[in-house]
This record gives structure tokens, sequence and C-alpha cells, in this order.
């Protein structure tokens, strides 16, 4: 679970009783959707033809452009993560990533769902290399838009207990 018991303001919707503007909202469901396609190729390598996270990437952006309602990107969130549940390692990841990005619209602190399922998927493409997390990490952080760079930065030292250690500068034990 990579929600806190206790939800941080800063990433609760101005209409649900936070501070997190519609703008800001959109930035971070963007960057978690850029998170999540940089691993794509990961599922797609085990299930070609499995469209799903793929579907949910795409929802998620269609989301930021008001094209698609918040509840039919959930949705396809649901349907990514279900594409990861029959399988392991960085696929399994990078279907997750792209289920967590797809519900950044209902809950926003689901971007750092799609960030560190992204690290898993890398780490578990490459287990013979202990940097490839951490700079999958600081290729997201350069992805990072200005506008809440310091919100997710903050979030990440926050919630990265609950995030498997993933942005932390050294890899767990």
């Amino acid at each position: 679970m990579i929600l806190p018991p206790v939800r941080d303001p800063r990433l609760v919707t101005i209409r649900r009783g936070g501070s997190l503007t519609d703008e800001h909202h959109r930035l971070l469901a963007l960057w978690a959707a850029d998170c999540a396609e940089r691993v794509l190729p990961l599922f797609a390598r085990e299930q070609p033809d499995d469209p799903r996270p793929r579907v949910a990437v795409e929802a998620v952006r269609a989301w930021t452009r008001g094209e698609m309602p918040m509840m039919r990107s959930r949705a396809a969130g649901g349907h990514a993560m279900g594409a990861a549940r029959p399988l392991e390692g960085a696929g399994r990841f990078a279907a997750y990533a792209a289920g967590q990005a797809a519900c950044v619209p209902h809950v926003a602190e689901h971007d750092l769902g799609a960030a560190a399922y992204a690290i898993k998927a890398v780490r578990a493409a490459r287990p013979d290399d202990p940097d490839a997390g951490r700079r999958e990490r600081d290729r997201q952080r350069e992805l990072l838009p200005d506008e809440v760079r310091e919100l997710v930065l903050e979030d990440q030292g926050r919630r990265d207990h609950l995030c498997w250690g993933v942005f932390g500068s050294q890899p767990p034990s």
C-alpha cells in the first residue's frame, strides 16, 4: 500500500478540502504517465498482445486534456493492474506503474505509485545492475515539472518507506 494513513492536504484537490489545484493535479498525472510509459516496453516484451497498460497511460493523458472522465481513467488503471497480476518481475511492475498512473485523476498520491513501480520494473529488468533503479529515479526527477517538483520530492521523502525505499539514495537491503 503506497498511500499513507494520513493524507497530505497538498495532494488533495481543493474541491475535496485540500490545496491541490487542478493545474497541479494534471501535472502530477502527466508526470506519472511519463514514468509509466518509460517502462511499458518491459510489459510488452512479455505480453505483446495485451493493450491494457498502454490504454491506461493513454487514458490518464486523455483525462489531463479533459477528454475523459476521472472514473474511466481510474477503470483503465484497474484493467492495467489486472494485466499485472498473473505476471512476475519487470512486466508485472510495468503494468502496475501504468495502472497507478491512470488512478492519479482519482487520488493524486498514486503518482508515486507509478514512479515507484517503474523503478521496481527497471530493477527487475536489470538485476545485475545495482545502479539501475537509482538512474531511473534520477531520470524521473528530471521529468518533474518545476511547478510540482518540491511537492513530489518532499512526498518521496515522506513516503519512501511505503514505496519499498526506491526513492532513497541507496537501494534497499
